[in-house]
């Protein structure tokens, strides 16, 4: 187990990298074999990410640990970023600045509903303060603005990308892949949820950086294959800059899956539902209903057309986010 201390200027296998350790790590692998048997596909692990420890845990943890310490390098005092109304990577980004003694301003999609639940309370109870933006399309714009006033105001902000998908977030899974590959899973496959891209190029970068042999397959969550392709490519490429030399990737290293995401982001359908009671019923394990969901549905449905071989080891990656299961929008249609 790491040192859960709040040191920063850990040094790195590689280089001295500004890290603020609060992660539960190293995370479990478990054997998935109720459900493995079920499907008549390969064998099945899962890397447990949904249990980081920060907030109920998840990927953006890893990569807090890393946008934190810049944040507190820079002498910032307030972290601002922006999501969906139930995004967990803000509500993680609202207990981190809890912790670390950050202001936080939260720029998120949708109308103010009558009573929080689920992300959106947590966000509430980490003391974050929330703007709401009812389109989509003016997000952006909100967020510029938000970012301006607080700087005006003062209050020394620090923008956190979506998602945390920069070049310094996306290191938090570089050494995630160290970490997996020291846990000798053996394991042919990584499949998980991808959509900003931050996790995926970590892992593709740290593939890369600490040898691992097998294949890694993001599942796009609301994003084509091609707009994966291109940004997680360009994404891990930034982000190896940060551990010395930088490495290239072209966009046909980068394998994604899109035959998924046509229903929407955050749309539950059947696949989802099914997905979610296979790994409830047969696993005693929760999913979320906008990532892991999703993800899962997918690499249910290849196992079903046999895209991995019956001899193959599949790690799902769960990168979190099961108290969107409480959101008032998912009440009764799971």
């Amino acid at each position: 187990m790491l040192d859960h201390s709040d040191r920063l200027d850990e040094i790195s296998l590689l280089t001295a990298i500004s890290r603020s350790n609060f992660a539960h790590l190293p995370t479990p692998v478990e054997t998935l074999p109720r459900l493995s048997e079920t499907l008549g596909g390969p064998r099945l692990l899962i890397k447990r990410d949904d249990q980081t420890g920060l907030a109920f845990g998840g990927n953006k943890t890893r990569k807090l640990e890393f946008l934190v310490a810049e944040a507190r390098v820079q002498g910032a005092q307030t972290l601002i970023t922006g999501g969906a109304l139930q995004s967990n990577h803000c509500r993680q980004t609202a207990a981190a600045a809890a912790r670390f003694g950050f202001k936080c301003i939260l720029v998120l999609t949708g109308e103010r509903p009558e009573r929080a639940s689920a992300n959106l309370l947590l966000d509430q109870l980490f003391g974050a303060q929330v703007i709401y933006v009812p389109d989509g399309k003016d997000r952006d714009q909100a967020l510029e603005q938000t970012f301006a006033q607080a700087a005006a105001d003062g209050l020394k902000p620090h923008l956190v990308p979506y998602g945390g998908s920069s070049p310094t977030g996306a290191l938090g899974y570089a050494y995630a892949m160290q970490e997996l590959v020291s846990q000798n899973t053996e394991a042919d496959w990584v499949v998980f949820a991808s959509s900003s891209g931050g996790t995926q190029a970590g892992l593709v970068l740290g593939q890369r950086v600490f040898g691992y042999q097998g294949k890694v397959l993001g599942i796009s969550i609301d994003e084509s294959r091609e707009w994966l392709e291109d940004h997680v490519s360009e994404l891990a490429a930034s982000a190896s800059e940060k551990l010395g030399n930088r490495i290239d990737f072209t966009p046909s290293e980068i394998l994604a899956n899109d035959s998924y995401c046509a229903p929407g982001y955050g749309v539950l359908t059947e696949p989802e539902r099914e997905a979610i009671h296979l790994c409830a019923s047969y696993e005693g394990l929760l999913l979320d209903p906008v990532y892991t969901a999703r993800a899962a549905a997918g690499m249910i449905d290849l196992i079903r057309n046999n895209f991995f071989k019956r001899n193959e080891t599949v790690l799902f990656l769960h990168t979190g986010g099961q108290p969107a299961l409480f959101a008032n929008s998912y009440s009764g249609r799971l």
